[in-house]
């Protein structure tokens, strides 16, 4: 993927960072370029550096963990070495894994006005950014419910809401499905891939379920051992005789479109979801 620089809303040069006591940096020379309006889906293998990385978008690298943080970082603008971490809160949200970390209030609509509170925000815009948030994801009938008493496809549209309320430039979604069946997963993403297309919020996933999460996404990087390793168009990535050694879950429908491929059937494209494949089959059978 060719970056243009005038979009950029995260670039990364060099980026190594080191825990403290860590014999081993945990990410190496990361060089990447993220644009406004981006979706992005992070992925590789259990350990590879994925976690540590969104911790430098959002500050936590190096402002809350210490360690030795080498390389260049700039994010909405912002060298991210020289922001406090509640100056990048206003452009950076984080979404953690398990949304019950993120949810402490007794409503739904204190644990989204939160943030808010805390920049001393009016009462009047708080009220109209809490009604908003609530209601982009879906939850705008929730907001008198202790955020404990709802199922987890809800507590995690409810730490969505929580970010989106802040109206960041960028969210950044760790494993957001992991305890999600499905269908559950599915509606999330769906979530996401609204505010991305209709507020132009740059989204980076963290995630593996990559059969459900591709279709939405235009970017895909892939780590492995701290590095970057792959970097590009979900197509040209997933078709990638590297993505496949690495052990990345290569969407079925782009793996049936490789068999198919060596099969002697050509389609016109690479697809990455069953909908396209299917739609790529009929207009091939319709050619023979």
């Amino acid at each position: 993927m060719l970056a243009n620089k005038t979009l950029a809303v995260i670039e990364t040069r060099d980026l190594t960072y080191t825990y403290p006591g860590a014999t081993k940096p945990s990410i190496k020379k990361v060089s990447i370029t993220i644009n406004k309006g981006d979706f992005v889906i992070l992925t590789g293998p259990s350990g590879c550096g994925k976690t540590t990385l969104c911790r430098c978008f959002n500050g936590l690298i190096p402002h809350f963990y210490n360690g030795n943080l080498e390389g260049k970082i700039e994010v909405a603008g912002l060298n991210v070495a020289d922001q406090k971490i509640h100056q990048l809160a206003r452009h950076v949200g984080l979404v953690f894994q398990n949304p019950e970390n993120q949810l402490f209030a007794l409503s739904v609509e204190k644990d989204v006005a939160f943030g808010l509170e805390n920049f001393a925000m009016p009462r009047d815009e708080m009220r109209k950014r809490v009604d908003w948030a609530l209601q982009m994801a879906g939850i705008n009938d929730l907001g008198e419910r202790p955020p404990h008493e709802l199922s987890g496809g809800q507590q995690q549209r409810v730490a969505i809401a929580s970010v989106l309320a802040m109206q960041p430039d960028i969210m950044i979604l760790d494993e957001p499905t992991s305890f999600l069946d499905p269908v559950g997963a599915e509606k999330i993403f769906e979530v996401i891939s609204e505010l991305n297309k209709k507020l132009g919020i740059t989204i980076i996933l963290v995630e593996h379920r990559l059969d459900l999460a591709s279709k939405y996404a235009n970017h895909v990087i892939i780590m492995d051992e701290g590095r970057v390793v792959l970097n590009g168009t979900p197509r040209e990535i997933f078709t990638s005789e590297e993505a496949r050694l690495i052990g990345v879950g290569i969407p079925k429908a782009t793996r049936l479109y490789q068999q198919l491929k060596q099969n002697g059937i050509r389609l016109k494209t690479v697809p990455v979801t069953t909908e396209e494949t299917a739609n790529l089959l009929r207009e091939a059978l319709k050619h023979d």
